[in-house]
């Protein structure tokens, strides 16, 4: 009877030993494989601030996994335009992505993306508010206007114009001297053809 009784009140107390034993199985390793999460950042989540800052950063739950395209961050403004300024670092569980000086106030957008220190990549996003705009806005030139540099008067031309009247003359004066030498050719011709006609008409008288 004494066995019996020791045994029954030994019952309990290993019945939660089993328990205790297949919750560490089975739980131990999915607490191990468990994703880095985002714990804070700056700005935060949902906050408002007066202009961008120069830099955001992101803290996470553990040390990140480093390499080239391990991590990823893109803060964009209401339009959809990205305001990163080259690349993210990251320094243990830190990441910073420097940001753009100038930027335009509004709603900005957040999404990163990394690898946990288990290997496996996750991401994840929040979004923030700017207050103020800091775009330069472009002033009016004071500068004077350039004036066009002045050309010097063209010199007046002192030679001779000619005209149409001056033409005219000399071609008149031309003219009279081919009719003039015509007319003298012609005059020479009738008198050697009519010296021509006497001399024949003695000759035949002196021959009768």
């Amino acid at each position: 009877m004494k066995t019996a009784a020791r045994s029954i009140s030994f019952a309990p107390v290993a019945l939660a030993v089993s328990l205790l034993a297949a919750f560490l199985v089975l739980f131990a390793p999915l607490s191990a494989s468990a994703h880095d999460t985002l714990v804070s950042s700056s700005p935060a989540a949902d906050s408002t601030v007066e202009t961008l800052p120069a830099e955001i950063t992101l803290t996470f739950s553990d040390k990140l996994i480093t390499g080239e395209g391990a991590t990823e961050l893109l803060v964009t403004d209401a339009s959809g335009t990205s305001v990163v300024n080259g690349p993210a670092t990251v320094n243990g569980a830190i990441v910073t992505q420097p940001l753009a000086a100038q930027a335009a106030a509004g709603a900005y957008h957040v999404v990163w993306k990394i690898v946990s220190s288990d290997g496996h990549p996750t991401s994840g996003e929040f979004s923030f508010t700017v207050t103020t705009d800091t775009l330069a806005t472009a002033e009016p030139s004071t500068a004077p206007t350039a004036t066009p540099a002045q050309t010097p008067d063209a010199p007046v031309s002192t030679a001779p114009e000619t005209t149409e009247d001056s033409g005219d003359a000399v071609g008149f004066w031309v003219l009279g001297i081919v009719g003039a030498l015509v007319v003298a050719a012609v005059v020479i011709l009738l008198l050697s053809r009519r010296g021509n006609r006497s001399s024949a008409g003695s000759d035949d008288q002196s021959s009768r």
